[in-house]
């Protein structure tokens, strides 16, 4: 028997009550490798990877360890675990890593605070670079596949390079979402029945393309199911079935303008020592500039996530409890956030996570997957979605507003260019097609032009430069490649699409033979 067994209903503070909580996690970062180093670049991969990745995994192998099983929900992108098995991005880590422990130890050498600072940071820099040497040197997928394997976190899937699925050729998502499910497979010998579709995003007649393809059951935001999200929905009338963010729990964590992150006893993300390039600072204060923040405690840091451990616990029950009560059945809670923001954005978090993933169980909340859920019936009548999204507003603003209009264009331009060139270049030849290298670097570059993440970044003024440079750069690639194509300079094209792949060589099992007609 594990800790998460179903239990029975009480009100009283750490008896059981009715219903499951979910909590679900969704990895994703924009290709980021051999495009750039700092700001925006291969650093945002790397402080990711060794502030929330590695702490993640270490929380759940030590839960593994602990005969925890049905932990969370973990959504990888194919983008992500591309990265994370990548030996390039292996070695870039590995150099990271040991250029934070130098930099921790310079720390040492420096007055107090500094000082003691650095020694903290020098003992986490070891133990990243230990946890690193020891179980990540084929990659991230042997991790996550034990962890699966173990039933201790279930895998969802998506589509390759996280695009925004309503705005894109059904054809060209199709194949990101079918590819991307058999990225999956090869990664970790299972081939996921859920997704997070990426930004949550959502159009009428989606879910019978998600049927087609396999998936059971994928991720909305809580507006998307008018606020009702205390069981999963089947959308339409089909069998795939919708969770919904529960907001209430959600943005007690993290919300748009508040949650535990901003507390003054946490590490400051933003402010940095420019001698070491760490972050020795603690939030201290909302309107506090950055020169006069207080030092980093550990013990006040640690004692305000005891605190917020019980504060969410007890929302949790709160909202099961009275979820539960509406229905006149037991409830169904999902809290959903970006892996990131544990470890990268809220340096506490992985120590969070862990302490929450045990005094839930402990105060009587039954834990498991939104797979438990469709198994143990937290299902309830067919639901009608609008069209929607986790963005701004949720609808598709963020990605289709008139701020990124030109994007929008070029994606649009840029795919009908491709499937074109694609077809012709397959059709060409009778009998059934060889592998062809150049229509497949062709696909990969278009499926780079329209990730989500570019358009994201330009609406949010979010490093929006590094954006467009991004997405013009894979734009101007797909086209040339395609260009010496239809102009009958075939060798041209080879060399072309090789030295583009020497940079953009994630997905090598892509294959255009399987672009649907």
């Amino acid at each position: 028997m594990t800790t998460n067994e179903p239990v029975r209903r009480s009100d009283v503070a750490g008896a059981p009550v009715p219903g499951l909580f979910t909590l679900v996690l969704h990895t994703h970062l924009p290709w980021l490798a051999h495009h750039g180093r700092w700001p925006v670049g291969e650093e945002w991969l790397y402080q990711s990877w060794s502030a929330a990745y590695l702490p993640l995994v270490r929380v759940l192998r030590t839960l593994a360890a602990e005969n925890r099983r049905h932990l969370l929900t973990l959504g990888m992108t194919p983008v992500v675990t591309a990265q994370l098995d990548d030996p390039y991005c292996l070695a870039g880590m590995h150099h990271w890593l040991a250029n934070w422990r130098l930099r921790a130890l310079e720390a040492t050498t420096l007055p107090e605070p500094l000082r003691a600072f650095g020694l903290r940071e020098q003992a986490e820099a070891e133990q990243a670079l230990d946890d690193f040497s020891t179980l990540w040197a084929h990659g991230a997928s042997p991790l996550l596949r034990e962890l699966i394997d173990g039933d201790t976190i279930e895998l969802l899937g998506g589509p390759l390079s996280h695009p925004f699925q309503p705005l894109l050729n059904p054809r060209l998502r199709e194949f990101a979402l079918r590819e991307g499910l058999a990225d999956a497979t090869l990664r970790f010998a299972h081939t996921p029945s859920g997704i997070w579709a990426p930004e949550c995003a959502y159009a009428p007649g989606m879910e019978n393309d998600y049927a087609a393809a396999g998936v059971g059951h994928f991720m909305v935001d809580g507006p998307s199911l008018h606020g009702d999200t205390a069981l999963g929905r089947p959308v339409a009338s089909s069998n795939v079935v919708a969770f919904g963010r529960d907001l209430q729990v959600s943005y007690r964590v993290w919300s748009p303008k508040s949650g535990y992150p901003g507390h003054a006893a946490y590490r400051d993300f933003h402010t940095y020592d420019h001698t070491t390039g760490l972050k020795p600072s603690r939030v201290t204060g909302r309107n506090v500039p950055s020169e006069a923040k207080a030092p980093y405690e550990p013990q006040r840091a640690d004692h305000a996530i005891d605190g917020h451990v019980a504060d969410f616990v007890d929302v949790v029950r709160r909202r099961l409890v009275s979820e539960s009560d509406r229905l006149g059945r037991p409830a169904h809670v999902i809290a959903a956030f970006d892996t990131e923001l544990f470890g990268h954005w809220w340096h506490e978090g992985p120590v969070w996570l862990e302490r929450v993933l045990r005094a839930l169980p402990q105060a009587g909340v039954r834990i498991g997957t939104l797979a438990d859920a469709i198994a143990d019936g937290f299902v309830g009548s067919p639901v009608e979605l609008p069209p929607s999204s986790w963005g701004s507003g949720k609808d598709w603003q963020v990605w289709a507003g008139e701020q990124v209009a030109d994007m929008v264009q070029l994606n649009s331009e840029v795919v009908d260019t491709a499937l074109t060139t694609v077809d012709k270049a397959l059709g060409e030849i009778d009998g059934p097609p060889a592998r062809n290298s150049v229509a497949d670097q062709i696909l990969r570059e278009t499926l780079l032009t329209v990730s989500s993440d570019w358009p994201f970044m330009v609406s949010k003024d979010s490093a929006a430069e590094y954006a467009r440079y991004r997405a013009h750069l894979h734009a101007h690639a797909t086209r040339e490649i395609a260009d010496a194509l239809a102009s009958g300079r075939r060798e041209h094209a080879q060399r072309l699409a090789d030295g583009w792949n020497r940079a953009d060589g994630l997905f090598g099992a892509l294959d255009a033979r399987r672009l649907p007609k």
